[in-house]
C-alpha cells in the first residue's frame, strides 16, 4: 500500500491509508467494476520469474484450457523449478471431451512437470487432488502461483483458501486484464504459504483491446455449445461487430465462442466488418484456427479463409484441441 502516486499500484488516499484492506484500485474493481490501467509491461514480470528460478521452490503454472496462449513457452524458458502443471476452467469446455484429451495436448510444448491436473475452480473440480499433489512436491512452506493474465490464478487460490483456510482473505478477482499487479502473500495454513504472482501480459489477447462491455459479452461464463456449420458453398460468418470470417471453400467448421456471442450466416456478399484488422489464412486438414481472448474455430478440411478481427488481436492457427 502507498499514498504518493495515485497511478502506481497500492495506491490509497492519506485519509482512508490506516483502515483500507484494499487499495483504491482493487476497491473499485471488485465493487464498480471499473477498472484503471496501471502501466506495467512483461519485463517486470519476467524479473519476477527470475527470481522465482533461484528460489528453487515448487511452481504451480495455471493455464486456462480455453484461452491456450503461444506465450506459455515463456516459462519454460525462464524456470527451471519442479512444476505442477494445471489447467483451469475445465466447466467451460464440453463435458463429453476427456480430461486425458486435453492434458495430452500440453505435450506439444517443452514442458516436463512433476504432475498435471485439470480443474474447474467454479465447479471446486480436482482440488483436493491439486492440494494433495502441491504438498507432496513442496520444497517448503512457500509455493508460488504462476501463469498469464486471466488464467483463473487467484480464482483457484480463493477457492483453496475457502476449502483449506480458516482465513477471511479473500484475493481480488475480476475478468479485467492484469487485476494482480504484485505478488500476494497467502498463508493458507503453518506449513503452506501461496505466492500469487502478477499474469505475464498476453497483448495479442482481445480482451486487452476491449471496453468492458464488450469483456463481458465475449468472456465465457458457462458451458460453451459448439456450433458446427456444414459449408458448401463460399459464405460468411459474422460474429455480432467482433469479426467477420469469410470460408472460402466445402468444409465442416465447428465455433468455440461464448454463448452469448451472436452468430450470422450470410451467402451473399456484405460490406460489413471489413472495416477491421484482415488476416489472409491457410488452414490445414483438422486444425484449428484461434483469436486469442476470444475463442477458436476448428475446420475438417484445407481451406483458405479471411478474418477481419478488433485490430491487435492474434490469429494463428494449430492442431486441434478436441
Amino acid at each position: 500500500m502507498q499514498a504518493i502516486n495515485p497511478e502506481k499500484e497500492g495506491y490509497i488516499k492519506c485519509e482512508n491509508y490506516e483502515k483500507s484492506k484494499l487499495c483504491e484500485r482493487c476497491f473499485r474493481i471488485q465493487n464498480y467494476g471499473e477498472y484503471k490501467v496501471v502501466a506495467k509491461g512483461n519485463e517486470d514480470f519476467v524479473k519476477i520469474l527470475r527470481q522465482i528460478n533461484d528460489s528453487k521452490e515448487l511452481v504451480v503454472l495455471v493455464v486456462d484450457i480455453f484461452n491456450l496462449s503461444k506465450d506459455i513457452e515463456l516459462f519454460h524458458k525462464y524456470l527451471s523449478n519442479d512444476i505442477i502443471l494445471v489447467m483451469t476452467k475445465r466447466d467451460l469446455l464440453p463435458k463429453s471431451i476427456r480430461d486425458e484429451k486435453l492434458l495430452s495436448y500440453m505435450n506439444h510444448f517443452d514442458f516436463e512437470p512433476k504432475e498435471s491436473l485439470m480443474i474447474s475452480s467454479f465447479k471446486n473440480y480436482h482440488m483436493d487432488e491439486l492440494m494433495d499433489m502441491i504438498r507432496k512436491y513442496k520444497k517448503s512452506n512457500r509455493v508460488y502461483i504462476v501463469g498469464l493474465t486471466n488464467s483463473g490464478k487467484s480464482t483457484m487460490v480463493n477457492k483453496i483458501l475457502y476449502n483449506y483456510s480458516t482465513s477471511d482473505e479473500v484475493i481480488t478477482t475480476s475478468m479485467l486484464p492484469s487485476t494482480t499487479l504484485a505478488e500476494i502473500e497467502i498463508k493458507i495454513d503453518d506449513d503452506l504459504i501461496l505466492l500469487d504472482t502478477p499474469g505475464l501480459l498476453d497483448s495479442g489477447n482481445m480482451t486487452e483491446h476491449v471496453d468492458i462491455k464488450t469483456l463481458k459479452k465475449i468472456t465465457p461464463k458457462s458451458e460453451i455449445r459448439p456450433i458446427t456449420y456444414q459449408v458448401k458453398v463460399d459464405q460468411t460468418i459474422l460474429f455480432e461487430n467482433l469479426m467477420r470470417m469469410d470460408i472460402k471453400c466445402q468444409n465442416s467448421v465447428t465455433v468455440y465462442v461464448a454463448n452469448t456471442v451472436r452468430l450470422e450466416r450470410l451467402y451473399k456478399e456484405t460490406e460489413k466488418l471489413k472495416n477491421l484488422e484482415q488476416h489472409q489464412i491457410h488452414v490445414e486438414e483438422d486444425s484449428d484456427v484461434v483469436i486469442a481472448g476470444f475463442g477458436f474455430i476448428h475446420f475438417k478440411q484445407s481451406c483458405e479463409i479471411e478474418l477481419y478481427v478488433i485490430p491487435k488481436t492474434l490469429v494463428y492457427t494449430r492442431k486441434p484441441l478436441i
